[in-house]
């Protein structure tokens, strides 16, 4: 070898060519793990490339072998911990795969969704696990575009109306119904749900939400009242909840109404937390005056009081399903038939009967 001298500048393909005392083609080969060499050239060049600090340009590399060893995960709300630990699943498969994630919040917003497909594609990740934000076929021509592109794609917790894409997603009628069912043997007949689905107008039936959780959390919900034999009102399904003003805009609205509910039911634990801090600043009990399930199982749902009823879901394991499948198909590998994730409900102390009267205390708006 040649003497190795310090660099001033990151070192280059040609800088370890020359320190290995190789051809600049050789060393590229022998970098990018494209092409033959021979053992001893390989071993120049890697201690060539240690000694030089060398790092490999992923993209370069990308375009001579087609795989950049990275996946795009497009998820809707990144404070959200439900996605965080379906990420958390992600990334340990990807990591004992040799995979990198790159990640990006849609915010729910579906421009950003779609600028984000197209950065990863320009990326030129392998595949892309999304979360999309509308169910409807037409809105989703940038989905398309991955699979048209011979990228891999996977879809995580939603479905899309006639893409024939594999969606990872956990079943929540049964539950929805075994949950509602509980309430209403305490007696609620006033049970509101709020999700933080956007819906340009108020709930109608659960088609409005398309495929997703929500769509058959409430479509469990109405089966419940339907056993029951008691009539469900759609008008205490309130969507839009995207953050703390906008649920304090609800529970007034909520609380407004002639008969309020007895009992709340919280799509998810970042909805549940401003929900709580809502009625609990107006002077509402859980469960003496209010009743309470929140879907989503996180450790401060159980050390709260009083512990709270909830539905969990396997997330870590279909955040791990999702990467799993993924990679056995950029690398062309049988995956074998989808498992079913189901949602349990986990009753603690967040549900009794109804008070005979639930009152609140709305200060005006300054």
């Amino acid at each position: 070898m040649t003497s190795l001298k310090r660099q001033s500048k990151a070192p280059t393909v040609a800088d370890v060519a020359r320190a290995a005392n190789v051809s600049k083609a050789q060393a590229a080969r022998a970098l990018g793990g494209y092409g033959a060499v021979s053992d001893e050239v390989q071993e120049r060049v890697n201690s060539a490339a240690a000694a030089l600090g060398y790092r490999l340009n992923a993209l370069a590399r990308s375009m001579n072998t087609g795989r950049s060893n990275t996946i795009g995960v497009i998820v809707g709300d990144i404070e959200n911990p439900h996605f965080g630990l379906a990420l958390r699943g992600m990334a340990d498969v990807a990591r004992t795969a040799g995979y990198h994630l790159l990640l990006s919040n849609s915010d729910e917003k579906l421009q950003a969704e779609q600028d984000a497909v197209r950065v990863m594609l320009e990326k030129r990740v392998d595949g892309i696990i999304v979360a999309p934000c509308c169910s409807e076929y037409q809105h989703n021509s940038h989905l398309t575009q991955v699979l048209e592109e011979g990228r891999a794609l996977k879809l995580f917790d939603r479905a899309v109306t006639d893409l024939d894409v594999e969606a990872i997603c956990c079943e929540f009628t049964d539950v929805a119904k075994e949950a509602t069912a509980r309430l209403l043997e305490a007696g609620h007949r006033h049970i509101a749900y709020v999700t933080s689905m956007a819906l340009a107008n108020p709930y109608s039936t659960p088609d409005d939400f398309g495929l997703t959780p929500v769509a058959q959390r409430v479509g469990g919900m109405m089966q419940a009242f339907a056993a029951a034999g008691v009539e469900f009102d759609p008008t205490l399904v309130k969507v839009n909840a995207l953050d703390e003003a906008a649920i304090a805009r609800i529970v007034a609205e909520l609380w407004q109404r002639p008969q309020p509910p007895t009992a709340l039911v919280a799509s998810d634990s970042v909805v549940a937390m401003w929900l709580l801090r809502e009625v609990t600043q107006r002077g509402l009990r859980i469960p003496a005056d209010l009743s309470f399930v929140m879907y989503d199982n996180f450790p401060w749902s159980e050390i709260v009081t009083p512990p709270l009823t909830v539905v969990a879901q396997p997330v870590y394991e279909m955040g791990r399903e999702a990467a799993r499948r993924l990679i056995a198909g950029i690398r062309g590998d049988a995956t074998g038939p989808m498992p079913r994730f189901d949602a349990r409900l986990m009753i603690r102390q967040s549900i009794a009967a109804p008070a005979s009267h639930v009152s609140a205390t709305f200060p005006s708006c300054e």
